[in-house]
């Protein structure tokens, strides 16, 4: 059975920053994308950045390059984020998401249609 849990979100300051991890269970990383998605109060969900741990390829939406990096540790079967200088449009809860498609990482847009598998989330406050 396919499992994700996040943990790492919490309330920070801006300009601080988080880490979040997404501990990934019944797959093998290698053989799936798993991307980052956010949704604050509101607003569609959206994705972040994704990763493809085969190919190393990785994903990000525009408007974060360069705030948040995206890794994978496949021996712990893993994926972090993490989110720099970070501004209170930054506050949502952050979803990781995973799909037997690699080659996702490689996209240049994604949408939560493209993934099939969902942890519960983690909040992310960002306080001004």
């Amino acid at each position: 059975e396919v499992q994700l849990v996040e943990s790492g979100g919490g309330l920070v300051q801006a300009g601080g920053s988080l880490r979040l991890s997404c501990a990934a269970s019944g797959f093998t990383l290698d053989d799936y994308a798993i991307g980052w998605f956010r949704q604050a109060p509101g607003k569609e969900r959206e994705a972040v950045s994704c990763i493809s741990s085969s190919t190393g390829s990785t994903y990000y939406a525009n408007s974060l390059k360069g705030r948040f990096t995206i890794s994978s540790d496949t021996a712990k079967n893993t994926v972090y984020l993490q989110m720099n200088s970070l501004k209170p449009e930054d506050t949502a809860v952050y979803y990781c998401a995973a799909e037997p498609s690699p080659r996702l990482a490689t996209m240049t847009w994604l949408g939560k249609d493209d993934f099939r598998y969902w942890g519960q989330g983690t909040q992310v406050t960002v306080s001004s």
